[in-house]
């Protein structure tokens, strides 16, 4: 009965529209109070979890993309990508992707990379001739390279949930090659689309263009050195890294860039300050709502579920995919990571899955979901800033969904794309 009242209210108040993480703190509430447990204990996991040491790299990173977005650092990112891959069949197209992977190396974030480059990139590609569509699917789709690239917020986030078992540099290490798949296979799909619907190449400016931009992108990009090893050599770690990002940040697009005004600063703290504290909020009630499940060993019930149902892996892989696929469809990423991460990470292990490698299949699946109809949150801010229905974009938007998946399986089944550069590394 326990688990009819945990995971049917659930079920129900998300399909009433009430938000995520009300509806996870309302189950959690009452299937604590149906075990006669006291209800102070849900609070109490609540306190515990957003208060993690850990945790506090999140909103520091959120701060440090917010400071770059707000700091013109997208702008370089978008110029120094046209003078690369501009001149190429369908050339705003393969500039959102170059230029999506490379601001995902600073805000870590799909939703703050479809906000900054898509902000700028789609209203360019519609003056330019291409459909709404087309810009639309390109950007949502190349959005998703920030979940796997450090500082990967959904990384860390993976990390904590695991109980700090699976190692942050190890996480970053192992997103890089998958990200550049991903990007790599993103930019052919746009090429093919590109053609086949004739729309044109911008000139290439010339390879003096090409290393101006580089040098005034630099700066920027040297952040995500500054992360990655940093941590990875063990100078400090990753909350530690956080807050050398956000003063790094800060003197770049204030001293270096000279971009950042006083308006705008305030502008980044506010923005920091609302998504950190929308995030810390469903951190908390997915967590208590993770330790019930905990408590009503739900892992263990899963793990012997799928043991009875089959014992081959592949088929286990598989089926845990297309569940994280539907749930991306209509939950933010923060609570399905922390939810599903206890539940389905002793089942990979019990399969003989990396909890590495593991980390890279849940993000790709959850940030595919997001990008999936019927309510995908990336799709959604994506078809806001082109001003078009949702479902104008879903007609079209197949080619790119398949490339993503492509990359997703890739990973799944051969484990060394995403554990090569870690073992590398060590």
């Amino acid at each position: 009965m326990e688990y009819l009242i945990l995971f049917g209210l659930l079920g129900l108040l998300l399909a009433l529209g009430v938000p995520v993480a009300f509806s996870l703190l309302a189950a959690t509430v009452a299937t604590v109070i149906y075990l006669a447990l006291p209800p102070v204990v849900v609070f109490q996991q609540m306190g515990s979890d957003i208060t993690s040491v850990a945790l506090l790299a999140i909103p520091l990173f959120i701060f440090t993309g917010e400071l770059m977005m707000k700091g013109g650092l997208s702008d370089r990112m978008i110029s120094l990508a046209a003078s690369m891959v501009g001149h190429v069949r369908g050339g705003l197209g393969q500039v959102t992707v170059v230029g999506s992977t490379l601001f995902g190396g600073v805000s870590g974030s799909a939703i703050a990379d479809v906000s900054a480059i898509g902000g700028t990139m789609i209203p360019q590609m519609k003056k330019h001739g291409y459909d709404a569509d087309y810009a639309v699917n390109v950007t949502i789709s190349a959005a998703l390279v920030a979940l796997l690239v450090p500082p990967s917020h959904n990384m860390i986030l993976y990390s904590a949930s695991a109980g700090g078992s699976v190692s942050i540099s190890d996480l970053f290490a192992a997103g890089i090659i998958p990200a550049l798949m991903l990007a790599a296979g993103l930019m052919i799909t746009a090429y093919v689309v590109a053609r086949r619907r004739g729309y044109a190449a911008e000139a290439f400016p010339g390879f003096r263009a090409v290393a101006t931009r580089l040098v005034a992108a630099i700066p920027g990009l040297l952040l995500v050195g500054i992360i990655f090893g940093g941590i990875r050599a063990g100078i400090f770690t990753a909350v530690e890294s956080a807050s050398i990002a956000v003063v790094y940040a800060t003197v770049i697009t204030g001293l270096v860039y000279r971009h950042m005004s006083w308006t705008a600063f305030k502008a980044a703290c506010t923005g920091a300050a609302r998504t950190s504290g929308a995030v810390l909020f469903i951190i908390g009630c997915a967590g208590a709502f993770g330790w019930l499940m905990a408590y009503m060993q739900v892992p263990t019930t899963m793990v012997e579920l799928l043991r009875s149902v089959t014992d081959n892996p592949v088929l286990i892989l598989l089926m845990i995919i297309a569940t994280l696929l539907f749930l991306g469809t209509f939950m933010d990423m923060a609570p399905l990571i922390i939810i599903c991460t206890p539940i389905f990470l002793p089942v990979a292990k019990a399969f003989g899955v990396d909890p590495v490698q593991f980390g890279v299949i849940l993000l790709l699946s959850c940030g595919i979901g997001l990008i999936t109809p019927p309510v995908g949150s990336v799709l959604f801010v994506g078809s806001a800033i082109a001003k078009i229905p949702m479902t104008h974009s879903l007609k079209s938007i197949w080619p790119f969904y398949f490339a993503c998946t492509a990359v997703l399986m890739l990973v799944t089944f051969i484990p060394a794309l995403s554990l090569w550069l870690p073992s590398l590394m060590k």
